[in-house]
């Protein structure tokens, strides 16, 4: 086993989610992440707590989707809701066995899914204190090909990302939350932007290690009717196998009026007309970890690229104030080197670099 898999278990467990002894821990991962969920079961066992393992076979959901009648796609899995209510703790793993496994089902299907899951994400997510989750991502060979990497490369970035002083880098993202206050008006201007909208900044959060691994932004929730202007993205947006690329919206009162891509159109308007919040904006985060250099098509790092903003469409998390509900939750990677960051007219960040 890489000694650093061992490190990034000791992380989770210890600083991320800093178990304690009787508390249930759920461990959820693919079989990609095999010995990271041995290394997590271990340091669980160690701190006296107890683990429970679910494990994901690759191609099951496929299969799923294409064959599974209507009954079986509507029913809510109660069992597990139980088990995620009955922990105090949550690690989720992010590997791929084939990003491109459900690229061919038809997103309506995988969208009505969600709406009838929906509840267990928002809760996994929303329930503090209830529930500490910490979602991580490991090194597997799917995603490294999807980052153009080989596979050391990749462990080499993944765990460059993961393992730093969170401390030293927590100060800094201290720094950027204090701009925002209650109601701030936040002006994001320049290359392929020109956004106004208004954030609950009093509940701003700087994302330091303990929700995802890696971390490294600053996020909250813009309120809801506030935002007008119009974005396009650089970056493509990943869904379910799906690649949305040049994505332009254009929002009124809080609302997208108009959509465009250059590629998975169609699909981007299914995802807005996924319920009736899914067309407003449910987060704008802030990128700030400096071992984050490279876009690599997951979202769990593209979002802590320094000198990137990221806007979520749907729901908006209830500890940034809420204000939006909706079954998605889906983050837009936009790069800002040629680009403002402007706060109650004050600017906090220009062509990707800090002014604060």
């Amino acid at each position: 086993m890489d000694p650093r898999t061992k490190q990034l278990a000791k992380l989770l467990v210890n600083y991320s989610l800093d178990v304690k002894p009787n508390e249930k821990v759920i461990i959820n991962g693919d079989i990609e992440a095999k010995e990271f969920i041995e290394a997590l079961y271990k340091e669980v066992i160690l701190k006296g707590a107890h683990p429970i393992i679910k494990v994901n076979l690759s191609n099951l959901n496929h299969f799923f989707y294409k064959y599974a009648n209507k009954n079986q796609l509507e029913r809510f899995p109660e069992e597990w809701f139980n088990t995620v209510k009955g922990a105090q703790k949550y690690i989720g793993i992010l590997t791929e066995a084939n990003t491109k496994e459900l690229s061919n089902i038809d997103p309506k299907k995988i969208i009505s899914r969600q709406k009838i899951t929906a509840p267990i994400s928002h809760y996994i997510v929303n329930s503090k204190p209830q529930m500490v989750r910490c979602t991580v991502g490991f090194p597997c060979n799917a995603l490294a090909q999807e980052a153009n990497m080989s596979l050391d490369e990749y462990k080499d970035f993944v765990f460059s990302a993961c393992l730093q002083d969170w401390k030293k880098l927590g100060k800094k993202l201290d720094k950027v939350k204090a701009k925002f206050k209650k109601n701030s008006h936040v002006h994001l201007i320049g290359e392929n932007i020109d956004l106004k909208f208004n954030v609950h900044g009093d509940k701003a959060i700087a994302s330091k290690g303990m929700e995802n691994m890696p971390d490294g932004e600053v996020f909250m929730a813009p309120v809801r009717e506030s935002v007008n202007g119009w974005v396009r993205f650089e970056y493509p947006a990943i869904r379910n196998g799906k690649e949305v690329t040049g994505i332009f919206l254009r929002f009124k009162e809080g609302k997208v009026i108009e959509a465009k891509a250059d590629k998975n159109q169609d699909f981007l308007i299914q995802m807005l007309t996924t319920d009736a919040n899914s067309s407003y904006l449910g987060e704008f985060g802030i990128g700030g970890n400096p071992k984050v250099t490279k876009f690599t098509g997951e979202l769990l790092y593209d979002e802590k690229i320094s000198g990137t903003i990221h806007l979520a469409l749907g729901m908006a998390y209830k500890e940034n104030g809420g204000g939006n509900d909706s079954a998605i939750h889906w983050d837009i990677v936009k790069d800002m080197k040629n680009a403002k960051i402007i706060v109650d007219n004050k600017r906090i960040q220009e062509n990707g670099l800090w002014k604060i």
